[in-house]
């Protein structure tokens, strides 16, 4: 449950019952479980255009701190010290330089699975590769452009002390998709999940725009 929570951001228990084929009853006595042991949140429920019935208002879960840290982030001591050091001995260039390899390598990996796709599909692409890399990512449409959403950040921890490895992740990004994009939120600075903004580009629009009348054609 607490992977479904972090692959698909703060949900409710219906959404989490639906997800896994259980019974909101079972989803709650587990999510209060998780709360009690301080895995998860209370969190803001997202409005998605629906009308609620009568009845108590629903109550979303959010991964805490704690539960993220169930999931890959045993090393950031490590990390941490390793990046101090080497800013204190070698200075504050070699941490940049650092970032930027790390960013290289991340372009290195998963660039052939961007490069030979159209470039509207490529944030999709994008978001299923760091999926596989453990970052629990997703698209979504936004106001003139798409969203990489990443619900999970192994290195959280360590990039809110050293945000230089934020940075040389979203230029790999823009990179990788040939595209200016701008970081509007990450889990090291608080955020509940990192979104990268993609603008549309014309082109990008145009296909929008054609797929859209074609719906309407066939309804």
């Amino acid at each position: 449950m607490v992977r479904t929570i972090m692959h698909e951001g703060s949900s409710t228990a219906v959404q989490l019952a639906e997800r896994l084929d259980l019974t909101p009853a079972a989803v709650r006595r587990h999510l209060d479980a998780l709360h009690e042991e301080g895995l998860v949140e209370i969190a803001a429920v997202r409005d998605r255009g629906q009308r609620r019935g009568r009845g108590r208002p629903a109550k979303a879960f959010a991964l805490t701190d704690e539960g993220r840290e169930a999931f890959e982030q045993d090393y950031d001591d490590l990390a941490l010290s390793a990046l101090r050091f080497l800013a204190e001995t070698v200075g504050e260039d070699a941490v940049v330089a650092f970032a930027r390899r790390r960013g290289e390598e991340l372009e290195r990996r998963l660039l052939p699975l961007i490069e030979d796709t159209a470039p509207v599909q490529r944030p999709a692409v994008l978001a299923d590769a760091l999926a596989e890399d453990g970052f629990a990512a997703s698209v979504r449409r936004a106001p003139g452009g798409i969203q990489v959403c990443q619900h999970h950040c192994p290195v959280a921890h360590v990039a809110a002390e050293f945000p230089e490895l934020c940075e040389a992740e979203t230029e790999a990004f823009a990179r990788m998709l040939g595209h200016h994009v701008q970081r509007l939120a990450t889990i090291a600075h608080g955020d509940g999940v990192c979104t990268t903004y993609i603008p549309d580009t014309p082109a990008d629009v145009t296909t929008t725009t054609a797929l859209t009348t074609d719906e309407r054609t066939t309804r």
